[in-house]
């Protein structure tokens, strides 16, 4: 199967790279015919050797049940080694051929290699292609010697995040987009990879699966609704950057999407007719349901090499002339000069966290409708705080907060300190993981289903060290320290993935915390009261500590940043940092207060409610 869909890839990729001038001589630095046809056909090659792993891994660790006399985790974990090797080689030919396409070099130069060793860390493409090849090398080596479904599942994590960077390396048509079309991109590949790998590893496995093809198929059909779902929603947000206009549809470009999207429903459809004829009757005929996967793989193969392509055509959206500092270092313009009006009207989607705060609301609410179809009870209370924390989270990555956060380093404290324990005071009290404990369904063939994973977040013995008071306070006041106090903030500010990470970790971090203090899902036993309330103190010193140090700082921390972007409503900088100071403090403050309180009524709680007796 595999070696099928790479022949229809390079089959289909060479008329359409010829035609939609993906291929086509540069007037100027041209690097030759090598460089501009091996970057189209090498990544075709290196996007199936990545699907091809990953739905193995995925197959291995989620899908596939392992009898007593069975190797199918083996089988599949052989042949992802296998695959995650021609994936490691081909990321490194599209690294080595990626040099010559920036900076006009042959391949018979000889000063390449030396050239492409002394940039391959300076040039952000070649950096993340290295990225890209450097997450796969563990890979290669997990697959080498994982056979248990734990890791094969944490194989299965990492080659995921191996992909990331692909997101972050595709063009975007304009610093304005960049954004959006970075997580149109994650979220296209993670979807494509997983729906089309999946297929071509249960396809491969087909002789080794025997009873478990039914259970697999089933499994794996739901998953593929998953990724066709969150494949047309980003490529409706891609098309939105790269074309702008349904004019630009009849460029080379958007011919090129087009017959992309085409292929994409046709699968959909096909899709949904297999999940009539032959899932919902149980997979009664193996033959027949290679057949018709071999079909589904032919058109994802062509689905695939038309992305390929896509990603070397030039895009019909032109690159914004009044480029500003702000623009280019934070991916949006400068916001209106501040005021507190505007502060709680202004609203710039960011899709990433948006997309999150939805799901999560949608699965929680899921949950909910199926405890109540079988007659169960879940408080209303849960789920309007689990509601209005995520509304609040995207309030304060979207809206104002995010706004001016990007720029004025006043509303950025005021941010992240909301980030960190508004949003989680909120969320930890809907008691998430119970509802999913309690509402999605047990597997009873030891592979590992939604219910497993979560079950295995909350019981596992690193919880006890990572969900104690002590550690989630520690953890908390040093990742304060350690952003504002180290290049970290200058990361954070002028790259996307150094503002995605730093939001992901400071939410996380504040989840932790105040899941340890006052959370009553199920896991690690519940520290007594006296200790928690020490705790929360010691933290709130420490977060006291913080504060005081911004509102008497004598010196700029990420000068380098804000004397750039220069705004025009900060004439004082130092200024505006000790008053992020005077926010960080107050609302610090006034959050540990609601913990305390929260922790202090914990005394009165009825024994039945406590973490120990959740049920789980």
């Amino acid at each position: 199967m595999p070696v099928t869909a790479t022949l229809v890839s390079l089959v289909v990729a060479v008329p359409v790279a010829a035609l939609s001038g993906a291929a086509a001589p540069l007037a100027l630095g041209d690097a030759g015919p090598l460089v501009r046809w091996g970057l189209p056909l090498v990544g075709v090659v290196h996007d199936l050797a990545a699907s091809f792993t990953i739905g193995l891994l995925l197959v291995a660790a989620f899908l596939v049940r392992e009898g007593r006399s069975t190797r199918r985790r083996e089988r599949a974990a052989q042949l992802a080694f296998l695959s995650s090797l021609i994936w490691l080689v081909s990321a490194t030919v599209v690294l080595y051929l990626t040099l010559g396409e920036l900076a006009g070099i042959p391949l018979s130069s000889p000063d390449y290699l030396p050239v492409l060793l002394g940039n391959v860390w300076s040039m952000e493409l070649l950096r993340l292609y290295l990225g890209v090849a450097l997450l796969v090398v563990p890979v290669v080596a997990m697959t080498a010697y994982a056979r248990t479904r734990a890791a094969l599942a944490w194989t299965f994590l990492l080659a995921l995040v191996a992909l990331v960077p692909l997101a972050f390396a595709g063009h975007s048509a304009s610093a304005l987009g960049h954004r959006t079309a970075v997580v149109a991109l994650n979220l296209h590949l993670v979807g494509l990879t997983v729906w089309v790998g999946g297929l071509m590893a249960i396809a491969s496995l087909l002789p080794v699966l025997g009873k478990a093809l039914p259970d697999a198929v089933r499994r794996f059909s739901t998953v593929a609704t998953w990724c066709y779902v969150a494949v047309g929603l980003s490529g409706v947000l891609f098309a939105t950057v790269t074309v702008g206009s349904f004019a630009n549809l009849a460029t080379p470009y958007g011919v090129v999407l087009l017959l992309k999207v085409a292929l994409l429903a046709i699968l959909g459809v096909a899709g949904w007719a297999q999940r009539r004829a032959v899932v919902a009757r149980g997979v009664d005929s193996p033959r027949r349901f290679g057949q018709v996967a071999l079909v589904e793989i032919v058109l994802m193969a062509a689905a695939v090499s038309l992305g390929v392509v896509l990603g070397g055509t030039p895009t019909p959206v032109p690159e914004p002339v009044d480029l500003t500092l702000t623009l280019d270092l934070t991916g949006w313009p400068l916001p209106e000069p501040f005021t507190w009006a505007r502060l709680f009207l202004t609203w710039r989607t960011d899709w990433l966290f948006t997309l999150v705060a939805l799901v999560a609301i949608g699965l929680y609410v899921a949950g909910v409708v199926r405890l109540r179809r079988r007659s169960d009870h879940w408080p209303l209370h849960k789920l309007v705080l689990w509601v209005l924390g995520w509304v609040l989270f995207m309030w304060l990555t979207s809206g104002g907060p995010g706004a001016y956060g990007r720029v004025m380093f006043s509303v950025h404290t005021a941010t992240f300190t909301g980030l960190m324990m508004a949003v989680p005071i909120l969320l930890v009290p809907a008691n998430a993981f119970t509802l999913a404990l309690r509402a999605l369904p047990a597997r009873g063939d030891k592979t590992l289903g939604p219910r497993e994973v979560v079950s295995a977040v909350v019981h596992p013995r690193w919880a006890s060290f990572i969900l104690n008071p002590v550690t989630a306070g520690t953890l908390l006041f040093a990742s304060l320290l350690a952003f504002y106090w180290t290049p970290l903030l200058h990361w954070s500010l002028t790259t996307h993935l150094g503002h995605v990470f730093m939001v992901v970790h400071f939410t996380l971090t504040g989840y932790v915390f105040v899941w340890s203090l006052v959370g009553t899902d199920p896991g690690p036993p519940r520290w007594s009261t006296p200790i928690r309330v020490i705790v929360l103190g010691v933290t709130l010193a420490g977060h006291a500590f913080f504060a005081l140090a911004l509102m008497q700082g004598a010196f700029l921390l990420g000068p380098e940043f804000y004397k750039t972007i220069a705004v025009p409503w900060v004439p004082d900088l130092l200024a505006d940092q000790q008053l992020g100071g005077v926010f960080a403090w107050g609302l610090g403050i006034s959050l540990t207060i609601v913990l305390m309180v929260i922790v202090l009524l914990d005394r009165y709680r009825a024994p039945g409610l406590r973490r120990s007796h959740a049920p789980g």
